[in-house]
C-alpha cells in the first residue's frame, strides 16, 4: 500500500508534469484496449457470418433434396399415369377390333344363311318343272337336255368391309341435336387447346404441371385423401392455365364445400354450369353435380344463418326464403336432367314442405 498519495520533495511543475505523463499512458492504454475490443468484435462477426453461411448452405441442401425427391416422385406418377393411358387406349383398341370382327362374322353367317335359302328354292321350281314336263308325257327336244341339266353351284360367299360413322354420344342420329353436339364438342376441342395462362409467370413450373389434365388427376387424388386445400391449390393451378373447362371449376367446388367456403362453391358451380352449354347428353351427370353442389351450399348457407342472432326477424325469415327457393330451384333442375335420380327428388321433396312451413310461420 501507498504510504501517501502525493511525492515528496516535489515542485510543482514537476507534479504537473508527472500528471500529464499519467494520463497519456492512461490514454494510450484505453486506445490499445479499444482497439484489442474491435478486432474481438470483428473476428466474432466474422465467426458468426461463417456459421450463418454454414447453416444457410446446410438448408439450401435440405431444400434442394426435398425438391428433387418431389421431382422424382412427380415424374414416376406421370409415367405411371402415361402408361396407363396407353393400357387403356391399347383396350379399346382390342375391344373395338374384336366387336367389329363380331359383327363381320354375324354378316358372314346371315350371307350364307340367305344364300342356302335361295339354293333350296331354285332347287325346288327346278324339280317341280321336271316333273311337270314328266307328267304330260311330252317328248320335246328340249326334254333330254331338261333332264340332263343340273342346278348351278351356289355363289361362293364374300367378306364386305362395312364402315360405321363414328360418333361421340350414345344417342341415334334422328334423336340428336347434332348443331348443339358439335358445338359443344368444338367448345372442348378449343378449351383443351386453349393455354389462358402468362407462361412467363410460370416458368419455374415442370412440363407435366403445364398440362391442366394432369393437374386435375392430380387434385382429384388430394380430394380422396382428404387433403382439400392441396387439391384446391391443384384446381386453381389448373385454372389458371385452362379457365375454359368446366370440371376444374366442378370439382373445385365440392372442396369449397368440404372447406365450408360456400360462397365460392356456389361460384364455381354456377361457373361450370356457364361453360355447359350447349346441354347435351355427353354433360348431363356434370350438369347435375354442378347444381346440386351449388343447392347444397345454399342449404348450408341457410343452415349458417339461422345459427346467427338476428333482431330483425321478417328480414331474417325473407333471406331465409331466398335461400330456399335458390336451392329448390338447382333441385329441380337437376330432376329434370335426371328424373329418376331418388335422392335429389327426397331432398327436393323436404325443401318444398320446408318453404310451406316457413310461409305459413311468417
Amino acid at each position: 500500500m501507498w504510504e501517501s498519495l502525493t511525492v515528496a520533495d516535489v515542485n510543482k511543475e514537476e507534479l504537473q508534469h508527472l500528471r500529464e505523463n499519467a494520463v497519456l499512458r492512461a490514454q494510450e492504454k484505453a486506445k490499445e484496449e479499444t482497439e484489442a475490443k474491435k478486432v474481438t468484435k470483428q473476428e466474432h462477426k466474422k465467426y458468426a457470418l461463417e456459421a450463418t453461411m454454414k447453416l444457410e448452405e446446410a438448408e439450401r441442401k435440405r431444400i434442394e433434396g426435398l425438391k428433387e425427391e418431389e421431382r422424382q416422385k412427380v415424374t414416376k406418377e406421370l409415367e405411371l399415369w402415361r402408361s396407363q393411358q396407353k393400357d387403356d387406349d391399347k383396350q379399346k383398341r382390342v375391344q373395338n377390333e374384336g366387336e367389329l370382327h363380331e359383327e363381320v362374322e354375324q354378316l358372314k353367317e346371315k350371307k350364307r344363311e340367305k344364300i342356302n335359302k335361295t339354293g333350296i328354292s331354285n332347287e325346288g321350281i327346278s324339280k317341280t318343272k321336271l316333273k311337270d314336263t314328266r307328267g304330260h308325257g311330252s317328248h320335246s327336244i328340249f326334254s333330254e337336255n331338261l333332264k340332263e341339266e343340273q342346278l348351278p353351284a351356289p355363289r361362293s360367299a364374300g367378306t364386305i368391309k362395312i364402315n360405321f360413322t363414328p360418333r361421340v354420344f350414345p344417342t341415334a342420329l334422328r334423336e340428336s341435336r347434332v348443331a348443339e353436339e358439335e358445338e359443344w364438342l368444338q367448345k372442348q376441342a378449343e378449351a383443351r387447346r386453349t393455354i389462358s395462362a402468362d407462361l412467363s409467370e410460370l416458368e419455374d413450373l415442370k412440363e407435366e404441371e403445364k398440362n391442366p389434365d394432369w393437374l386435375k388427376d392430380k387434385g382429384n387424388k388430394m380430394f380422396a385423401a382428404g387433403d382439400y386445400l392441396a387439391a384446391v391449390n391443384a384446381y386453381n393451378l389448373a385454372v389458371r392455365l385452362n379457365n375454359k373447362l368446366p370440371q376444374l371449376y366442378l370439382n373445385r367446388a365440392a372442396c369449397h364445400l368440404k372447406l365450408r367456403n360456400l360462397h365460392k362453391a356456389i361460384e364455381d358451380s354456377s361457373k361450370a354450369l356457364e361453360l355447359l352449354t350447349p346441354p347435351v347428353p355427353d354433360n348431363e351427370n356434370a350438369r347435375v353435380k354442378a347444381y346440386v353442389r351449388r343447392g347444397t351450399a345454399f342449404c348450408q348457407l341457410e343452415l349458417y344463418a339461422e345459427g346467427k342472432p338476428n333482431e330483425d326477424y321478417f328480414l331474417f325469415s325473407y333471406l331465409q326464403a331466398i335461400l330456399f327457393t335458390a336451392r329448390l330451384q338447382d333441385y329441380e333442375a337437376a330432376l329434370k336432367i335426371d328424373p329418376k335420380n331418388k335422392a335429389i327428388e327426397k331432398d327436393a321433396e323436404k325443401i318444398r314442405h320446408t318453404i310451406q312451413g316457413t310461409v305459413q310461420n311468417s
